[in-house]
């Protein structure tokens, strides 16, 4: 099965056909389909390494759902001086589907 390493938000994936997988927040509607460049594309032994991408390779992708994450708290302290600081966030995320990998 083929998969493939794409970049989005900062981070790199590592993809197969039907993975499912949480991004940053990307500003697109639900049922969209999107369209990846390829850094490094491969199946089996036959590996294709982009620079930086690899020519008419591309993924993909079908937009599933934009929600918030869990709560996750940013703590900060410093010793003997009394000092403590408590933080929560919620990262906004979203999920996407891989439906093919051409090239």
């Amino acid at each position: 099965m083929a998969y493939a390493v794409i970049k989005t938000g900062g981070k790199q994936y590592r993809v197969q056909q039907g993975t499912r997988f949480d991004v940053d927040k990307l500003d697109v509607e639900v049922d969209d389909l999107l369209e990846f460049d390829v850094l490094l594309v491969g199946e089996g032994e036959n590996v294709k390494i982009g620079t930086p991408t690899v020519e008419g390779a591309s993924v993909f992708v079908k937009v599933l759902n934009q929600y918030r994450g869990p709560k996750g708290i940013a703590f900060k302290f410093k010793r003997r001086k009394g000092f403590h600081k408590t933080k929560g966030f919620r990262r906004s995320l979203t999920t996407l589907e891989v439906t093919s990998i051409a090239g």
